[in-house]
């Protein structure tokens, strides 16, 4: 019995290690687009942000950050946000911005409302389409 026993512990124990990775993490995606009729330029940087908003008086803490070039390519842009299920407090308040800026860090378009995030016991949270607005 105790043959048997210990490879089955063994092998169940290798198996929570293998899958304990990805229960740790929750992605955050969905898409950004804007209204405007207006074609970006190639050189456009793209910014998705998720922040822990809580401190109304305290800058946002940043929590995950993706950043890309669109490299010629028009809206709507996915994005997926990785962040560590240990590192988010039921009490906090969190949200994704987006940013778009031409090659010289000129602000473009952004997101103007505050796209909360509801974080349960899932591994992913689909933010839908966030539309930015165009700044000038």
């Amino acid at each position: 019995m105790l043959r048997i026993a210990a490879p089955v512990a063994l092998a169940l124990s290798l198996t929570a290690c293998a899958t304990a990775p990805a229960e740790r993490t929750i992605a955050v995606t969905g898409s950004i687009t804007y209204r405007e009729r207006i074609a970006l330029p190639p050189t456009a940087r793209i910014e998705v942000r998720l922040d822990d908003v809580s401190l109304a008086d305290a800058p946002a803490n940043n929590m995950a950050t993706q950043s890309f070039a669109s490299e010629g390519r028009q809206v709507p842009f996915a994005f997926s946000l990785t962040v560590d299920r240990a590192d988010i407090d039921p009490r906090h308040s969190y949200a994704v911005s987006a940013r778009i800026t031409d090659a010289s860090g000129k602000l473009m378009f952004v997101t103007d409302t505050r796209n909360s995030v509801a974080f349960d016991s899932g591994s992913a949270v689909d933010m839908g389409m966030l539309t930015l607005v165009r700044t000038h």
